[in-house]
């Protein structure tokens, strides 16, 4: 006996001292919905910025590959004669000089197809950005909505172990009168010593899910994120699997990567069949005390013999390339329309789960709750229909919460599918 009032008075120390330390740690609440936390996370994640100067930076090499090649000026003369002369003497008609400067054009429209393809890969990269955050806020509004059922979990634990205390205290009133069994009293106490470790368990999510939260947000580390949450069902919505799914095509940043990624391919393949093509170059030189007039002026038109290399291994590298990306697309067609379709059905599911009458018999369920803990004070009930009770109150509490929060998910599930938002949360 002494054992077990030992362990339940050690439970209740850790379960208060936690709770303390958790309130002492924590000095500022941030009490925002999920819109303002979207709009926090946008503007100070750092993934997001990382991502966006890789875009910058693939931009930027649209304006390179505009350039045209520069020209190549080179010289040649005399550095001495021997004899008495100076270095570099070109006096008197003396010395040798040679001067040319030679331009490289580019044939079969190089340029233009090598900077289609440095647009196409700025495009993938844009993608990829917007796929990046869509993840990142798929993840963040999943957080955000379970750290709200987490903390409507923690007023239930708070409410069910404020009445267990009060019980406990009166029936060890009443034992210590000799009017209960000690079997009565241990049963109450192992009650509230439950619900203490699930509150301990509950808190140490809300613990890491705070930690996640405000890396993602960037706030204090002092800073306790409350997060605010319709937790009413929302409205009806009429959904047509057809037209969401082409809004997936046209907004899903990773089925639109696939499309430019076949894009580049496809416009590659042109770029070296282009490359097949000898480009010409074209030049002009001076010459003076070298060649049959002191005084030569020339024209150079230089153009490769393509022989042997006609680019045969690089045109055919693009054209498996473009099968594979082919294949690539098609395959992220069919995940796309399943995760249209499983996401519209689990929404609708939630929906129907998720009720106006099932909020009425939440309230009504609380107000059964008060009625039954005033009938079991007044021995009106026995200790083993309320402890009965007890226990499936709080588990269709906590279902409950569960169903909003798996509302939640699948609101989020579905503009996550669709990359556009169809219900707003």
């Amino acid at each position: 006996m002494c054992n077990i009032k030992n362990l339940l008075f050690l439970s209740s120390v850790v379960f208060f001292s936690f709770s303390a330390n958790r309130a002492s740690a924590q000095t500022d609440t941030l009490k925002l919905n999920f819109q303002d936390a979207e709009k926090q996370f946008l503007e100070n994640n750092l993934s997001l910025l990382a991502q966006k100067y890789n875009v910058e930076a693939s931009k930027a090499l649209i304006q390179q590959a505009k350039l045209w090649d520069n020209p190549v000026l080179s010289t040649d003369q005399n550095i001495h004669t021997g004899g008495d002369n100076k270095f570099f003497d070109h006096s008197k008609g003396n010395g040798q000089v040679f001067v040319q400067l030679n331009q490289v054009f580019t044939t079969a429209g190089k340029r233009g197809k090598q900077v289609q393809v440095a647009k196409d890969d700025a495009m993938v990269q844009e993608a990829s950005f917007n796929d990046l955050m869509r993840n990142l806020k798929y993840n963040l509004q999943l957080d955000f909505s379970q750290l709200a059922t987490l903390n409507a979990q923690e007023k239930v634990y708070q409410n069910e172990i404020q009445s267990a205390t009060n019980l406990v205290q009166a029936i060890q009133k009443s034992f210590d009168a000799g009017n209960t069994s000690m079997k009565d009293l241990i049963r109450l106490k192992a009650l509230l010593f439950g619900l203490q470790n699930d509150m301990v368990e509950n808190s140490r999510q809300i613990n890491d899910l705070q930690t996640e939260l405000k890396t993602v947000l960037q706030t204090k580390e002092t800073t306790f994120v409350y997060p605010i949450v319709n937790d009413k069902p929302t409205e009806t919505v009429s959904l047509d699997i057809a037209t969401l799914i082409e809004q997936a095509k046209i907004n899903r940043p990773d089925y639109l990567s696939n499309q430019y990624q076949l894009n580049s391919a496809t416009h590659n393949l042109a770029y070296q069949r282009a490359l097949a093509v000898p480009d010409i170059t074209i030049g002009a030189s001076y010459d003076k005390n070298s060649n049959y007039a002191p005084n030569y002026y020339g024209l150079e038109i230089g153009l490769p013999l393509p022989f042997f290399n006609r680019n045969q291994g690089n045109i055919k590298s693009a054209k498996y390339n473009i099968q594979s990306q082919e294949s690539t697309l098609k395959q992220s067609e069919f995940q796309l329309k399943n995760d249209v379709v499983s996401a519209v059905n689990q929404y609708k599911l939630n929906q129907q789960l998720f009720s106006t009458q099932q909020i009425e018999f939440n309230d009504q369920y609380d107000k059964l709750f008060n009625s039954m803990l005033k009938s079991f004070q007044q021995r009106q009930i026995s200790l083993v229909e309320f402890v009965d009770f007890f226990d499936t109150y709080k588990d269709t509490k906590l279902k409950i919460l569960q169903q909003q929060y798996n509302l939640q998910k699948s609101i989020a599930d579905l503009n996550f599918a669709t990359g556009t938002t169809v219900v707003k949360s």
